[in-house]
């Protein structure tokens, strides 16, 4: 049967987009449901304000009939000015196992983005390196931890065959509990409270203008530390407040904290329970089911994630990052009983960020790569 790729036109089609998945995944035991409501407001062009510096279009893969794959094509405004680049990134990519399918929605992809002056195609991203970034390579016998990416592994084939090749490896690594805290770190710490004076505040959630104190204390933080990143685009406010306000319902206020120096936060660190333990019951993706779930089995959450950490740069190479990690750590372990946690992502070659890893006693056990491909110019 000839395979047909059309773009979504209509919430019918968008509907038809987001529950693909289910029977790509059903038989896999690792998957974790999406909520389908959250992935109708991450894809919603009116209310996600990353859509106000971005555009994006959906594509699905027909046979006769039938959904069988699907890919996004998006231009990031804010990536290439930063950047000076003239690049189109793809997301949300999902394909049966068959180049027939696969290539069509990558080439679908590829000439929207042409169309618009593109001139190279990065991905995947959902639908942007602030969001889920990165196919999985390696790691496939666990389910994801939160906001992090999962598919099958013959993937990275498909996206191979179609010329794209691996541009970054991104790294998760393990921290078990027994390991978290090295004596190495817990010397370094020590020393860097009682050197620089830095002391540790928990993130305050209410009232709500405290809250948004705190927010736009990480995003001015998070937005100097991370500008030489590869791939890194500064956050704007709109964007911290969305990702912010779903955050907030989910996050242990224990896992959000500063490092301060003389009153003045100079880092930070968030840290997320792993609620996918709890909703890769939720079969269905319905939201009323993920809150039941999350109510109810909040004690079968052992493990936590380390999302993000930035330093300003003044602060960097000064030890700051060490007494972050050990502070989470000791609330994830002592505080909570979790069994470890995760560290993710790491860009492969953030030779700083590695080392504080492996410091923890961490080993890679996920690996999640970006694809690229130069286009013709124009």
């Amino acid at each position: 049967m000839p395979i047909t790729i059309s773009p979504v036109r209509s919430k019918r089609d968008l509907d038809t987009f987001i529950r693909l998945v289910w029977p790509l995944y059903k038989r896999d035991p690792n998957w974790v449901p999406p909520v389908i409501a959250d992935r109708r407001k991450l894809l919603d062009r009116t209310r996600n304000p990353f859509y106000q510096h971005a555009e994006m279009e959906l594509f699905i893969a027909r046979r006769d009939g039938e959904p069988v794959g699907r890919i996004a094509a998006i231009i990031n405004r804010n990536h290439n000015e930063e950047h000076g680049d003239r690049l189109g990134f793809f997301g949300f990519f999902e394909s049966v196992n068959e180049t027939a399918v696969a290539h069509p929605l990558l080439a679908a992809a590829e000439s929207w983005l042409a169309e618009r002056g593109m001139t190279g195609m990065r991905g995947p991203v959902n639908p942007s390196m602030n969001d889920e970034a990165g196919l999985l390579v390696e790691g496939f016998d666990d389910p994801p931890n939160i906001l992090m990416t999962y598919n099958p592994k013959y993937y990275s084939a498909l996206i191979e065959s179609f010329g794209l090749t691996g541009v970054k490896d991104l790294y998760a690594y393990w921290l078990p509990a027994g390991d978290f805290i090295t004596p190495k770190l817990e010397r370094v710490q020590t020393r860097v409270r009682e050197r620089d004076g830095v002391t540790i505040r928990t993130a305050d959630f209410k009232p709500k203008s405290a809250f948004q104190r705190d927010i736009e204390t990480i995003r001015s933080i998070y937005n100097q530390a991370w500008i030489p990143t590869w791939g890194f685009v500064k956050m704007t406010d709109a964007e911290f407040n969305f990702a912010a306000a779903d955050l907030r319902q989910i996050a242990e206020r224990d896992f959000v904290i500063f490092a301060e120096k003389d009153g003045r936060a100079v880092g930070f660190a968030l840290g997320l329970p792993d609620i996918n333990q709890a909703l890769i019951d939720n079969r269905g993706g319905g939201m009323i089911g993920a809150g039941l779930r999350l109510l109810l089995g909040k004690k079968k959450i052992k493990r936590g994630r380390i999302v993000i950490l930035g330093v300003l740069p003044e602060f960097q190479r000064r030890g700051v990052d060490s007494v972050l990690y050990y502070e989470i750590g000791t609330r994830m372990v002592n505080g909570h009983g979790y069994v470890g946690g995760e560290a993710s992502w790491i860009l492969e070659d953030n030779e700083m960020m590695n080392r504080a890893a492996k410091l923890l006693g961490g080993r890679v056990y996920k690996t999640y790569r970006l694809y690229e491909k130069t286009m013709n110019k124009n």
